[in-house]
């Protein structure tokens, strides 16, 4: 099977600066950096007496990696107001988690370079386990942008089967 069915002139995979992050049905403004997917699985070592040297291995655990979202400090308060959820400062007893709505589920969109979407992942029960509100400031740093960010636990990420490969403009 070819790498690129619809568009059989493409020999490039996709590029990794066109994405698009959404929760709550709306895209999240800036996100200018997502880390990578990830899912390790434990290995489980195992041998019988009659083996001899011989060690046999089976899958164990599964967990999702952290992922990790940036993005540069803007008035969207999407960031800060998911962060809350998880901890408010000055809450009283009992009520500093907002259980019924700290994890969400995300959308995570990988756009072509003509924007079209050639993939999703949905990533379940996420949450947040660390935010930065504002980098180290530095006076002598010269250009640098003031990033925010948010590292979120997952449950789990699977890939959108419904999204198929589009017919890329000027391809036909």
């Amino acid at each position: 099977m070819p790498e690129f069915p619809v568009n059989t002139h493409r020999r490039q995979p996709y590029a990794t600066f066109k994405f698009r992050i959404k929760w709550d049905g709306r895209t999240v403004a800036g996100v200018s950096s997502v880390s990578a997917l990830r899912r390790r699985t434990d290995v489980i070592s195992h041998r019988s007496g009659a083996d001899g040297n011989v060690e046999h291995h089976s899958p164990g655990r599964s967990r999702f990696e952290p992922i990790t979202l940036e993005r540069g400090v803007t008035h969207d308060p999407a960031f800060e107001d998911w962060a809350h959820r998880v901890h408010q400062v000055g809450a009283g007893a009992g009520s500093e988690v907002k259980l019924a709505d700290y994890r969400k589920d995300i959308l995570l969109e990988l756009s072509n370079e003509a924007g079209q979407v050639v993939m999703a992942y949905m990533l379940y029960g996420c949450w947040v386990s660390e935010f930065i509100a504002l980098p180290e400031l530095d006076a002598n740093g010269g250009s640098q942008v003031a990033i925010q960010k948010l590292v979120l636990q997952v449950e789990g990420w699977e890939r959108d089967q419904a999204i198929t490969e589009p017919t890329e403009p000027g391809g036909e």
